[in-house]
């Protein structure tokens, strides 16, 4: 293989996690997959949302911060996330997040989708796109949600990034991740894997003149690209050392292995691995309902969870 082969998560920082769990379970309907630590920062959930089974792809990750400061959109930070829903329904989204007194933008058509640009209650940028998904991709919808089956949201479809001189961003993203330029309009130029459909796209945009953006809470920490195994991810590692960047060793997650990378402009990327998954610590059945923390924290869990905020059942789709 000499690409990636789409997104596969893509990880924020919010403000407070019940908040957090509330919206993005009980609003947009998500499953929680996972409940678990910042792997650096113990003291702080990694809280996990996605469809039915957890599927690469599907999953929206968060830290919950609530004392750190807003984030800034700008050049080297992940900017908008892109969410797939089906086609025609787009109406019912945009009434259900008024309904939430969500700040909802006006639909638009973006590349030739209905798009649908809002904030999350946190201040991040996310948008709904009646985009397809690429031939193979797993989604499985979940039937607890609060959201009806073909309405759900399916995927992660794109995201975008501001960059001050994106030139060095656009040959990484050929070089070392086999992406290729697809089509332009209104400023932005969208690069991706073969046809650019919903999870295999990023789109960048030229900001000489912003200020550069810093992380924070309502921004993206970092976005992680799909590789299919162990060998597959080495074989991409090799290629981002080749574009003269230095990544990191391989990171053992439990749920799957990652590279990190800093891409010229700044933006943290993840190469991640399909497997094992979410199901390799829990029952399909029952995931996200219990902490589950890594073998190594596993001997400080009483420690863990004092440090941890109370953590219940998302609300009625409130905040």
């Amino acid at each position: 293989m000499s690409s990636v082969t789409g997104i596969h998560h893509i990880t924020a920082i919010s403000g407070d996690a019940q908040e957090n769990l509330n919206f993005y379970v009980g609003v947009l309907g998500l499953r929680l997959v996972k409940k678990s630590i910042n792997q650096d920062a113990p003291d702080t959930y990694h809280l996990f949302f996605a469809d039915a089974e957890g599927h690469p792809g599907t999953d929206i990750t968060f830290f919950p911060w609530p004392g750190m400061p807003a984030g800034r959109l700008g050049p080297g930070v992940w900017g908008e996330v892109q969410l797939s829903i089906p086609e025609g329904t787009l109406d019912f989204w945009q009434a259900r997040l008024t309904h939430h007194g969500l700040s909802v933008g006006e639909p638009e058509l973006r590349f030739g989708e209905p798009t649908l640009p809002f904030a999350d209650p946190h201040g991040m940028r996310l948008a709904l796109v009646e985009a397809p998904l690429y031939e193979g991709f797993r989604f499985t919808p979940w039937e607890d949600s609060p959201i009806e089956a073909d309405k759900q949201i399916r995927a992660l479809a794109g995201v975008r990034l501001p960059e001050h001189n994106s030139t060095p961003t656009r040959n990484f993203l050929e070089g070392a991740l086999g992406m290729q330029r697809l089509a332009e309009e209104a400023g932005w130029t969208r690069y991706g894997i073969g046809g650019g459909e919903a999870g295999r796209r990023v789109d960048l945009r030229d900001e000489q003149e912003a200020p550069s953006g810093r992380w924070g809470v309502g921004s993206v920490h970092h976005v992680a690209w799909r590789v299919n195994d162990e060998a597959h991810q080495s074989e991409l590692r090799a290629k981002i050392v080749g574009e003269g960047v230095s990544p990191t060793p391989v990171i053992d997650r439990f749920w799957f292995k990652s590279v990190y990378v800093r891409e010229p402009g700044g933006a943290l990327f993840e190469v991640a691995t399909d497997g094992p998954g979410f199901a390799v610590d829990e029952d399909p059945a029952h995931l996200g309902e219990t902490l589950v923390l890594p073998p190594s924290f596993e001997v400080q869990r009483a420690q863990i969870e004092a440090l941890l905020p109370p953590l219940g059942p998302p609300g009625n789709g409130g905040v």
